[in-house]
């Protein structure tokens, strides 16, 4: 047996030699590890700088808690991170994966290295499930060089579109992105672009090349162009702006489809209260216009709420906020917009959320007050049956907790993707007196089919007695004063959420798309 106190004693029998090899390697090690991590070199990184941008890494040292970053292929490609920094870190401690396009090397373009960097960072993201967050400023593939090939070999794209409705996906456009980097903010569940930013398939460059066009990065894909379009749903000023966006947006979520959101106890105004001025907000005449978010910010807790796509389809909003310290999802009618009627893009981006809200256990309240969806030759060109088809049929097989509330009208069709109907799955269905009601308004249905004098003051007064109609029928499932909206939506989302006693799984509904 050995004596330890005589190997204490003997001292440090360790070879200097060794020491020195170690040294030298480190010394080599540090120096490729420092060579990465100055990404474009001190002279792009100040001018990156002076446009008021953050760099890659000060993005996302940014976005995540303080120190948590862990980064992965730093060594990855022939220039510094091969034009991304990618790793994982840790969001309200909370882990998430992400990707930031480094614009400062070869304009953040792809080449083999950061093309694997980009599909082992979302193939992480449903391993371990948590959210993949893609920071965009790069100019999609580059060109290869001389015995460099990306070969055949799987692409970030597939693997984040099968993630959809998995685990979150965000996307931040910070710059110019174009091509197949993109493409990430068409598969996101939530894109939002700084004020500076610009996204399109092919920039000025090449569409100067191929279509003799002369157009600017702004004119071809800035924020009014990627907003009307409906590419992006939200922007903000600044880089800084844009991540902290993305952090509240993702403050709303469970890390991934396999876990309910998280509660927020911060809150003191959880409980119930009387909405006793919500008759000075809501007009009683369905002919007047109100803003619907005066509304929303007296229902949910804090007054507090995040506006997904505000400038797209501003007939509805869409918005994320907490309900008694549960996060849920709000679907309303602006009357502000279009009195309220459901245009092509108000149904495409409230599809798209309701999707996005049932793929991660959001409750859903809908707040109906609207003349039903948009009429005209216009409307019609635009495919309005289709959108609004697309968003029943979103709203029809939502399988989370539906709360519906209709404010002062709801016709045809209009009531139907607003979740009004009977068996739509809802866990409450309640309404104002007085609301009014039918397959289309009083005046239209009179002149469609011809009526007299008599008939049309029938039809009127039918359409006023429609909330008491409804209510003996159960086609409401109760009547409600506008005070009382808020201490009905607690108690009904209260006995809605007891459906979760099983482990949360995912949907088996079809990609989420836009």
């Amino acid at each position: 047996m050995s004596d330890t106190g005589d190997t204490a004693e003997s001292g440090d029998t360790s070879d200097p030699k060794d020491r020195a090899s170690w040294d030298a390697t480190l010394r080599h090690f540090a120096e490729r590890v420092d060579g990465a991590q100055a990404m474009g070199g001190p002279e792009k990184v100040a001018k990156h700088h002076g446009r008021g941008k953050l760099d890659a890494r000060q993005r996302i040292t940014t976005l995540l808690d303080a120190g948590s970053f862990v980064e992965l292929g730093t060594l990855v490609g022939s220039v510094p991170a091969d034009g991304i920094v990618a790793g994982h870190g840790l969001i309200d401690g909370r882990p998430v994966l992400v990707g930031a396009e480094d614009f400062t090397v070869l304009g953040g373009s792809i080449g083999p290295g950061s093309s694997a960097k980009r599909y082992r960072i979302a193939e992480l993201a449903g391993q371990e499930r948590v959210p993949l967050i893609m920071l965009l400023e790069g100019a999609g593939h580059r060109p290869p060089t001389d015995g460099e090939s990306h070969g055949r070999a799987p692409i970030d794209l597939q693997e984040q579109s099968r993630l959809s409705g998995n685990v979150p996906i965000v996307a931040g456009v910070l710059g110019s992105s174009a091509g197949h980097g993109a493409l990430i903010a068409a598969l996101a569940d939530f894109s939002i672009m700084s004020a500076q930013a610009a996204i399109f398939a092919a920039g000025p460059p090449v569409v100067k090349a191929s279509l003799g066009e002369d157009i600017t990065k702004e004119e071809l894909g800035g924020p009014a162009v990627a907003v009307t379009s409906g590419l992006v749903h939200n922007v903000a000023g600044d880089d800084a702006a844009v991540l902290a966006d993305i952090r509240t947006y993702l403050s709303y979520f469970p890390s991934s489809a396999w876990s309910y959101p998280p509660a927020r106890v911060s809150s003191n105004d959880t409980g119930q209260r009387r909405l006793e001025d919500l008759v000075d907000v809501i007009p009683r005449e369905s002919t007047e216009v109100y803003d619907i978010r005066e509304v929303i910010s007296r229902i949910v807790d804090d007054g507090s709420f995040f506006q997904v796509g505000p400038d797209f389809g501003p007939a509805m909003v869409c918005a994320l906020g907490h309900l008694g310290g549960a996060p849920v999802a709000v679907v309303a009618n602006q009357p502000m917009e279009l009195a309220g009627s459901i245009d092509v893009d108000a149904a495409d981006k409230a599809a798209q959320f309701i999707q996005v809200a049932d793929a991660f256990h959001l409750p859903l309240v809908f707040l109906s007050d609207n003349p039903g969806v948009l009429a005209g030759s216009e409307s019609e060109r635009r495919g309005i049956l289709r959108s609004g088809g697309r968003m029943f049929a979103a709203q029809n097989l939502a399988r989370v907790p539906k709360l519906q509330v209709t404010l002062r009208k709801a016709y045809g069709f209009g009531s139907m993707v607003m979740a009004m109907t009977g068996f739509s799955g809802q866990t409450i269905s309640v309404a104002l007196p007085g609301v009014t009601l039918g397959s289309m308004g009083a005046a239209g249905a009179s002149a469609a089919t011809g009526a007299d004098a008599d008939q049309a003051a029938a039809i009127a007064q039918a359409e006023q007695n429609a909330a008491y109609r409804s209510a003996s029928k159960l086609s409401f499932d109760e009547l409600i004063e506008p005070a009382e909206i808020r201490n009905q939506l607690l108690a009904w989302l209260a006995l809605g959420l007891s459906r979760r006693q099983a482990p949360a799984q995912p949907r088996t509904n079809p990609t989420i798309v836009r």
